[in-house]
């Protein structure tokens, strides 16, 4: 599994990098975001290209596994 790890940077970074680890991903990628509105924008960002997110709350934010 392909991990980006994304907290503590500002929008819209967590959003390149979770763009640039799905392209041509034939794995799936784990996003590893701080804040709540993070998470919200890598899910709708999979969501709108056809992905399937699982989300949980970690120690220090969340992880979006996305499929």
């Amino acid at each position: 599994m392909k991990e980006v790890d994304a907290r503590g940077l500002s929008c819209p970074e967590p959003l390149m990098l979770t763009a640039a680890a799905l392209k041509g991903a034939n794995e799936a990628v784990k996003v590893l975001v701080t804040e709540p509105h993070q998470k919200m924008n890598v899910e709708k960002y999979a969501k709108d290209h056809g992905k399937k997110t699982t989300s949980s709350e970690i120690e220090d934010g969340f992880a979006v596994i996305i499929e």
